[in-house]
C-alpha cells in the first residue's frame, strides 16, 4: 500500500454532536473498525458517565482502545499516539478501514500531528507534593505556580485541569525547555512533516442552541440510565484526585450530594452547565489546533456518509 493510500478518517466534534452514530454508520459503509480517541472511554467499569458504544448501538463494529485501564492507573497522551499508530496499522494490514471518533482533542492532535512527547522522568514526590497544594491550597494557587514559570502555558491551559497544570509545572522544574517553548517547536515542525498517512478530520458543527438542548436531555437519559450509581462508585473508591475520573465532567459534580453539601437536583444542573462548557471547550480546539472539514451535524447522516467516501476516495 503506497503512502498515498494509507487513509485515515477523523470524526470529531463537540459532546452529543452525534460522533458515534455517524462513525457507525460509516464503518459499515466502507468496511472500517473505529478507534476511539477519548480520554475517558479508556477507562473499565466507566460507561454511562462517559457515553460509551453500547453492544447495540455499535451494530457489530470493532471499536479499539476502549476499556483498556482501571480506574486508578495513569494512563498518558504519549501512550494514546502509540497505541493508536499500533490500531491504524492493524486495521489496514486487514484490508480496513481506520476510523478515528472522539472528542478529546489532544488525543487527536497527537496522532494527526504525530506530537512529539519528550520524556521526562516523574519525580512521584513532587508530583504529590504538587497534588496536596492542589487539595490544601486549591487549583487556583496551582494554577499561579505555573503562571509564574510558563506564563505562556498558564494561558492555554484552564486551572481545573489540575493534571496538566501539574504535568507544566513538572516540564518546568525538569526539562531544560518550557512547555511553550516545546509548543513552538511543534509548530515549527508541523508546517514541514509528511506524515506517514493521509488523515480526513471531520468535525461536526452543530448550532449552540441545539447543542445545549441535546447535551441537557442527554444528562437526564444519563441519570435514567444509573449515572448517579456509577458516580457513587467513583465517590467510594476514595481516589487521589490526581485520577483522571476524579477531575473529569460527570462524576465530581456528584460529590457534593454524596457529602450532603447540595441537592441532587443542583448537582445535575452543575453537571449540564460543565458539560456545555466543555462543549465549547472541544470546539475552540478543533477550529485552532485541526484543520477540519466542516459538516453539518443536523444533515441527514447517510448523505453524511456519502460525501466522506466520495470526498476520502474510498
Amino acid at each position: 500500500m503506497e503512502n498515498n493510500e494509507k487513509k485515515v478518517i477523523c470524526i470529531v466534534g463537540p459532546t452529543a454532536s452525534g460522533k458515534t452514530a455517524l462513525g457507525i454508520k460509516l464503518a459499515k459503509k466502507i468496511n472500517g473498525e473505529i478507534i476511539s480517541a477519548d480520554s475517558m472511554q479508556i477507562y473499565k467499569n466507566l460507561d454511562v458517565g462517559t457515553a460509551k458504544v453500547t453492544e447495540d448501538e455499535a451494530e457489530g463494529i470493532k471499536h479499539h482502545i476502549i476499556d483498556i485501564c482501571n480506574v486508578e492507573e495513569k494512563f498518558s497522551v504519549a501512550e494514546f499516539k502509540k497505541m493508536c499508530y499500533e490500531k491504524i496499522d492493524e486495521i489496514m494490514s486487514k484490508g480496513k478501514v481506520p476510523i478515528i471518533v472522539g472528542g478529546t482533542g489532544l488525543y487527536v492532535s497527537s496522532v494527526v500531528d504525530d506530537m512529539n512527547f519528550e520524556e521526562i522522568e516523574i519525580d512521584l514526590e513532587y508530583r504529590n507534593e504538587l497534588e496536596k497544594i492542589a487539595t490544601q491550597k486549591g487549583k487556583e494557587y496551582l494554577h499561579q505556580m505555573l503562571e509564574q514559570l510558563d506564563p505562556k502555558t498558564a494561558n492555554e491551559i484552564h486551572m481545573n485541569n489540575v493534571k496538566r497544570v501539574i504535568r507544566a509545572i513538572e516540564i518546568a522544574k525538569y526539562s531544560s525547555k518550557l512547555k511553550s517553548k516545546h509548543m513552538e517547536e511543534e509548530t515549527i515542525r508541523k508546517e514541514t512533516m509528511q506524515s506517514k498517512y493521509h488523515f480526513y478530520i471531520y468535525c461536526i458543527n452543530i448550532s449552540k442552541d441545539i447543542l445545549y438542548e441535546r447535551i441537557n436531555l442527554r444528562v437526564d437519559i444519563m441519570m435514567e440510565q444509573g449515572l448517579l450509581e456509577e458516580a457513587k462508585k467513583v465517590y467510594d473508591m476514595n481516589l487521589d484526585n490526581s485520577c483522571t475520573c476524579m477531575q473529569a465532567i460527570g462524576y465530581k459534580e456528584f460529590f457534593p450530594f454524596f457529602r450532603n453539601e447540595k441537592t441532587l437536583e443542583e448537582c445535575v444542573e452543575k453537571l449540564k452547565h460543565e458539560t456545555r462548557k466543555y462543549a465549547k471547550r472541544q470546539m475552540t480546539w478543533f477550529n485552532n489546533k485541526l484543520k477540519c472539514i466542516n459538516i453539518n451535524g443536523l444533515e441527514n447522516r447517510d448523505d453524511l456518509v456519502k460525501r466522506i467516501i466520495k470526498e476520502c476516495g474510498i
